[in-house]
């Protein structure tokens, strides 16, 4: 079998979020295991989208929830249009000064093809787009993830934050 596939199979057999790590914006290793028991909002995020003003309605969204149990952790990604730039200092200024973002942002990564983030293959592979479709479209896709871990629902980047906040509630204790 072909190294990516193996991996490719690997990620597709985890059992949820918790198996896996990311780097945040300063450069540290996190478990996804760290957010055992939340509602948990995962968002592919640009700073030069035309979807980037849904960084308000994510922040929205996040102080109405975060002391009930819900997080969002946004993953900027450079994979449309060049839209993301800048480096880890740079999407972090640009997020607190322009938006107020105070929700979990971590390192820039690859969201579709050979080099995309593992947790990503996961998600993708767990909850296929329209037509069955693994890749992500667009900046600012979005999945759900109830507190197991577990993907319930993906959300298009034209899906605004206050639309997701019905399936939050159902899923919070």
């Amino acid at each position: 079998m072909h190294p990516a596939a193996a991996l490719h199979l690997a990620d597709s057999m985890a059992e949820s979020i918790y198996e896996f790590t990311a780097q945040n914006l300063a450069g540290k290793e996190i478990s996804l295991g760290d957010y055992k028991g939340k509602v948990v909002l995962i968002v592919n995020t640009a700073s030069k989208c035309g979807f980037t003003p849904q960084y308000a309605g994510l922040e929205e969204l996040y102080k109405k929830f975060k002391n009930k149990g819900f997080v969002i952790l946004g993953f900027p990604c450079n994979q449309f249009g060049q839209q993301e730039p800048g480096g880890a200092a740079e999407i972090e200024s640009f997020c607190t000064i322009n938006y107020g973002v105070d929700f979990p942002m971590f390192a820039k990564i690859e969201v579709n093809g050979e080099n995309a983030h593992p947790l990503y293959k996961y998600l993708t592979n767990a909850k296929p787009g329209i037509l069955g479709t693994e890749a992500i479209k667009w900046n600012f896709t979005k999945f759900l993830i109830d507190p197991k871990g577990n993907p319930v629902k993906r959300y298009a980047p034209t899906t605004k934050p206050e639309e997701i906040i019905p399936d939050i509630e159902k899923l919070l204790p």
